[in-house]
């Protein structure tokens, strides 16, 4: 009989059990009577639950039943004495029926309750609520008998549902724990047999634990407070001690439960390593499975390198998605690495093999893998720098094919200068790529190489070879394209040196012009003087002709030049802008400069013969005088005036032009230089003449005398 059960029975108080005790030892069975009528038959089951609660042992001393008939009718008084003869016969030893004062006094002489004594197996007395001091002791009993025991009905009521609460749970989840350790245990001996303990505790041992743990406690506070109060103030004596509530038996249910919760405990932690061994196998096997199989097969199925950039880079995000599926798959078993290592730093032995193959057989599939997309990841890499390089060269060539086809059109020496240094830089620059792609293709074709030994067992020669003629494909169609764009840029180094040789000829050749032109202004300004002697005059003639032999071979010098010009034109089938009055200039120049050479030529040999005759007569003494002729006397005038008359007259060019020598000053001092020297010749002709006329008149003279 549970006390939830019959709760609303309970909670009535037909009758208690207050802790107290008569002077036997034995416990006092309170029957509050009240003014209702008290059913027989909730008093009877309440007596059957309050007797069922204390100890055997206790019981054999014997229960004081107090009946409190003051508020009762003796009726009801007497059928409750005598249905206590029916419920608990053994076990009364003394019956009080506390009476109202005189008010029973009549009734009392019909009926006898010492008189049944033997029928009845107990005494009853009749006594009054003052006088129940006298069997039981004050401090036994409660206060509505003037007593000083505390007692709290609800109180008890409560601790005795977590009393009986916990006896059930504790019971029941004693005997399933007690089932599912021996299951276990017999599933240990026999591993083939079903195990039928899979199934969880009907209740939380922890829980139910604590809850005992908190009602021992409570049972033992209240037995101490109980023994030191004595019946005085506070928490007082209790039907909650250990007599009426059996705290050995709720110490004896702890320590079984204990022992069987460590007992269950440790099989819940085999089961959950078992368990947790086979999750971890399972999900090994799961890893292994998918690499080996979806895993693998994709990797099987990725051996291409692309034939451009974008296919390679189509295929890199390609192996991206592989690689990113495999990076889950990864990530499960870095977790499950974890947890074999947190079940080998356990150690338990027998499942230390197991575990150290299931991680070693992981390892190993997980690095191979990893391993396998590693290495085509490089090999992916290199294909994208290889096609990212050869993309690059073949810009390059078609940037230097396009300087190559385009027409040559330079503004000057200088200009052909700097493009064919950028010609030369495009080509180095061609060669450093080709160089860097042979590289990058060997980094490429040793990949290509190593590739089988990560194929699983699949042939892979076919797709390689394949990659291969393509990587050798693309580097032998770049080495023969740079090699004709080789061959195009000798051919125009070729064409910009002669047009470099062109434009310098050119060049020289204007400047050659410009040379002549300085010489005949130089001839024209500065080339004045006739000398004041002969002697002076023949040095200037000689300085004349080696003036004019410079001038002849600066002459020479660029009609070669434009005889080169004309041959390079020839060679590059092209028309320059200046070779094409370059000549005319140079002959009208050389023309120019020859009248006046020869003008210069004539007026000097003049001023030779002028100077000569004139110093001849000059020279004559007196004595050798009369030798003198009239014709060198003309033949210095003659030569003087004619010389005079020319250094008036202008040099007069073919195209009609005419430039006098030096400046009309320098003619002058010229002309008068030749004029003294004629005044001079002219005064020795007068005096020869006079003296020739005083010889004739000496003559004449001498002839009469003779006669």
């Amino acid at each position: 009989m549970e006390a939830s059960k019959m709760l609303p029975m309970l909670k009535k108080k037909l009758a208690f059990l207050s802790g107290g005790k008569d002077r036997r030892s034995g416990l006092i069975l309170t029957i509050p009577l009240c003014t209702e009528q008290t059913s027989m038959e909730e008093l009877s089951a309440t007596l059957d639950y309050l007797l069922g609660i204390p100890s055997e042992k206790c019981k054999a001393r014997g229960f004081t039943v107090i009946v409190d008939g003051r508020k009762s009718q003796w009726n009801i008084v007497k059928t409750v004495v005598l249905m206590l003869q029916n419920v608990i016969p053994a076990e009364v030893s003394l019956v009080c029926v506390v009476k109202p004062d005189e008010f029973w006094d009549k009734k009392v002489t019909h009926f006898c309750f010492w008189k049944e004594k033997d029928r009845l197996g107990f005494e009853v007395i009749l006594v009054s609520a003052n006088k129940l001091t006298r069997y039981i002791e004050p401090c036994q009993l409660t206060d509505e008998f003037g007593g000083s025991l505390v007692y709290d009905h609800l109180d008890w009521l409560n601790k005795r549902l977590v009393f009986e609460k916990f006896t059930k749970e504790s019971t029941s989840l004693l005997d399933e724990l007690t089932v599912i350790n021996e299951n276990e245990k017999g599933g240990q001996a026999e591993k083939d047999r079903p195990s039928e303990s899979n199934i969880l505790p009907s209740f939380d041992p922890e829980t139910v634990l604590q809850t005992g743990h908190e009602l021992l406690s409570e049972l033992q506070q209240r037995r101490f407070n109980g023994s030191e109060g004595g019946g005085g103030g506070g928490t007082a004596w209790s039907p909650m001690d250990d007599e009426l509530l059996a705290q050995p038996q709720v110490m004896k249910l702890l320590d079984s439960l204990r022992e069987q919760y460590t007992k269950y405990q440790e099989v819940c932690r085999q089961r959950s390593k078992r368990s947790q061994l086979e999750e971890i196998q399972t999900k090994v096997m799961q890893v292994v499975n998918w690499l080996e199989g979806p895993g693998t097969e994709q990797l099987c199925t990725q051996w291409g390198i692309g034939d451009s950039i974008r296919a390679s880079q189509a295929l890199q995000q390609k192996h991206e998605e592989i690689e990113s599926q495999h990076s889950e798959w990864f990530a499960v078993y870095v977790e499950l690495n974890q947890q074999i290592a947190a079940l080998l730093s356990a150690g338990d032995e027998e499942d230390l093999m197991e575990l150290k193959g299931l991680q070693q057989q992981l390892s190993d599939v997980c690095y191979r893998q990893a391993s396998q997309l590693e290495f085509r990841q490089n090999v992916l890499q290199s294909a994208h720098e290889f096609h990212m390089t050869a993309q690059d060269m073949s810009q390059q060539l078609d940037g230097l094919l396009g300087m190559l086809c385009a027409d040559v059109a330079p503004a000057d020496g200088a200009a052909i200068q700097q493009t064919l240094k950028h010609l030369e830089e495009k080509l180095k620059s061609v060669e450093g790529a080709l160089q860097s792609l042979r590289e990058k293709g060997q980094v490429l074709l040793d990949q290509m190489s190593t590739q089988t030994s990560f194929s699983y067992g699949k042939d892979v020669s076919i797709e390689n070879k394949e990659n291969i003629d393509h990587i050798h494909s693309v580097m032998d169609d770049m080495q023969l394209r740079k090699q004709r764009c080789e061959d195009m840029v000798d051919v125009r180094r070729l064409k910009m040196l002669q047009m470099v040789q062109l434009f310098k000829c050119e060049e020289d050749a204007s400047q050659a012009v410009e040379w002549l032109g300085e010489l005949l202004d130089a001839l024209l300004k500065t080339h004045i003087r006739l000398g004041d002697d002969s002697q002076e005059t023949k040095v200037l003639l000689e300085k004349h002709k080696k003036f004019v032999d410079v001038a002849q071979s600066t002459y020479d010098y660029g009609r070669q030049l434009l005889q080169a010009t004309v041959v390079l034109c020839q060679s590059l089938r092209c028309t320059t802008r200046s070779s094409g009055d370059t000549l005319p200039r140079l002959n009208r120049v050389w023309k120019q400069f020859t009248v006046t050479s020869d003008e210069r030529q004539h007026r000097l040999e003049m001023a030779s013969a002028f100077h000569t005759a004139a110093e001849k007569i000059l020279r004559e003494s007196p004595e050798s005088a009369e030798l003198m002729v009239d014709v060198a006397y003309e033949e210095v005038e003659t030569v003087g005036k004619g010389l005079l008359d020319r250094l008036t007259v202008p040099v007069i060019f073919p195209d009609g032009s005419e430039q006098f020598f030096g400046s009309p000053g320098d003619m002058a001092s010229s002309a008068e230089s030749i004029r003294e020297r004629m005044k001079l010749v002219e005064e020795k002709r007068f005096l020869q003449e006079e003296a020739d006329q005083r010889l004739d008149e000496e003559a004449l003279e001498a002839g009469p005398r003779e006669s």
